[in-house]
């Protein structure tokens, strides 16, 4: 294949996966946003104190759906059907285990949930009621992942993408239905987010039932070595969703200490756009993974590092571009969604939006050289990006900061974490011999 055949290729993927993970992330703010005009400050502020558990479940599913659909590309693209076929049984056991723990855990700990997140009496209630919904639809976010991932990566992106913005549109109009005309409140809001993933499997079925699928289930026992590499292999997906979650987690626990609800409400929409503009680099990221697994099982180096280099200029370009209209449009944008014309509310969400986005290209950057690695099954250097973007440089910058400047120093923890996190995957990707793809074709 020429490199003209290279880009198309790459447009053709990541294209339909952009467009697919807006519409999922889509899920959250269409939440966002009708909570914020039927139910005020408060509702938008129970909204983000639940939204981190959103993030766990999303990033299990995607965990292992990136990777089990990294194991089977590699396998197919090898021409070992019974190694692909074992990979997405053993990715269904992990997802029935993780989502009947899931479903437990709303079933009967949802309150003390509730309670470590810091909910106060005048929020407690619909944050606990969302909360226990979305747990309960646990299992169908989860699954719905994993076929979105296997789909695509069995040769059928743009019915992934279908699925994904089916399921999107499905919930804004029952959000619009449930909040407004029904009057059902938080649980409406919910309630039409767990429809969404019901809808985008329904939308997959024809693939399934014409029998197109070359992936099915077999008998097998599970494998603890392939278990393990269906973690290795998507792992740092799940702490790229579940840093969101733990950010979240621990900004709205600074922030009330300093604003109050007023401050979580702002914040929460900062968190919930930051949401969508991570999902174009997650979509980025999701088009490229099945090219390179595919390059990666053929030995082909230079269709990697052709496809891995429009990748990194594509989420460069779009940093740029989306930063230009937050930068300009921080009061529009806040306004929408601040329903009752609060002008604490407002203040706070305009300065934060101009300095929290400042770290988006850091963060495209990341995400792309994390999946990098792990669809060349080189997992360690993600491991260490994820970990690092997640947990042990984000949080404490967190604490250190809010504490030295304030408001300002909490949108300021974002940007700096993942500058510094950029260097060191730089680092990593510049001492890997040419690069993970070079040592791992070596060895083979």
């Amino acid at each position: 294949m020429t490199h003209s055949g290279y880009f198309k290729e790459f447009c053709r993927y990541v294209s339909l996966n952009v467009l697919g993970m807006i519409a999922l992330s889509c899920y959250i703010l269409a939440d966002t946003f009708f909570v914020s005009k039927g139910l005020g400050t408060n509702g938008l502020a129970a909204l983000n104190l639940a939204i981190p558990v959103y993030s766990f479940i999303s990033g299990s599913g995607l965990m292992f759906g990136m990777g089990g659909a990294t194991k089977f590309s590699i396998s197919k693209s090898q021409g070992d059907t019974a190694r692909a076929n074992q990979a997405f049984t053993n990715t269904l056991f992990l997802v029935c285990a993780f989502a009947a723990v899931f479903f437990l855990t709303g079933l009967f700990f949802s309150r003390n949930i509730v309670e470590l997140l810091g909910a106060d009496e005048a929020v407690f209630q619909m944050t606990q009621t969302y909360l226990r919904v979305i747990l309960l639809f646990a299992p169908m976010f989860m699954m719905n992942n994993v076929l979105l991932c296997f789909v695509r990566n069995d040769g059928a992106p743009q019915l992934s993408m279908a699925a994904m913005i089916g399921g999107s549109l499905s919930n804004i109009v029952l959000d619009y239905v449930f909040i407004f005309p029904f009057g059902m409140g938080i649980f409406g809001a919910v309630l039409a987010t767990g429809f969404a993933p019901v809808i985008s499997m329904l939308i997959l079925s024809p693939f399934f039932l014409k029998k197109k699928n070359t992936f099915r289930p077999v008998k097998c026992i599970p494998g603890r070595r392939l278990m393990a590499d269906i973690f290795s292999g998507g792992f740092p997906s799940l702490l790229s969703e579940v840093s969101s979650g733990i950010v979240i987690i621990i900004f709205n626990m600074l922030i009330l200490g300093l604003e109050g609800n007023t401050g979580v409400a702002a914040y929460g929409v900062i968190a919930n756009l930051s949401l969508v503009v991570i999902s174009v680099y997650t979509g980025i990221a999701q088009g490229v993974q099945p090219i390179l697994s595919k390059s990666y099982g053929h030995g082909d180096r230079p269709r990697i590092q052709s496809v891995f280099r429009y990748a990194l200029i594509t989420a460069a370009a779009f940093s740029v571009a989306v930063y230009t209209v937050i930068f300009f449009n921080a009061a529009p944008i806040a306004d929408i969604f601040n329903s009752e014309g609060d002008p604490l509310l407002a203040e706070i969400a305009v300065g934060g939006l101009r300095l929290y986005f400042t770290g988006c290209l850091f963060a495209g950057l990341n995400i792309i050289l994390s999946v990098y690695f792990t669809s060349t099954e080189y997992p360690l250097p993600a491991h260490v990006i994820s970990l690092c973007r997640g947990f042990l440089v984000i949080i404490p910058l967190a604490f250190l900061l809010s504490k030295a400047a304030g408001m300002t120093g909490i949108w300021l923890t974002f940007p700096l974490a993942e500058m510094l996190v950029c260097i060191l995957a730089v680092v990593l990707y510049l001492r890997s011999p040419k690069g993970a793809v070079s040592a791992a074709i070596t060895r083979r």
